[in-house]
């Protein structure tokens, strides 16, 4: 693709390439297991928050990724 034939608003490969470097050296950084730790709910109620905002997300959702391989809560 030439330099002239980018595409914005629905679709900026520009900065799809920039996130996507960035996240590859994220991962090379070795900090990904810190960052989950760090994400992890801090009480029971945030916890709970949490699982509410992703089951609100997942009933907006068409169907899973087969390809997203998570455990479930016990709930």
């Amino acid at each position: 693709m030439k330099k002239q034939d980018k595409v914005q608003g629905e679709g900026n490969y520009e900065a799809a390439e920039q996130y996507d470097q960035a996240q590859r050296k994220f991962v090379k950084s070795g900090q990904v297991q810190q960052a989950a730790r760090d994400a992890a709910p801090k009480s029971p109620a945030e916890a709970d928050e949490m699982e509410q905002a992703e089951q609100a997300g997942r009933s907006r959702a068409k169907e899973e990724d087969p390809n997203v391989k998570r455990p479930r809560s016990g709930k």
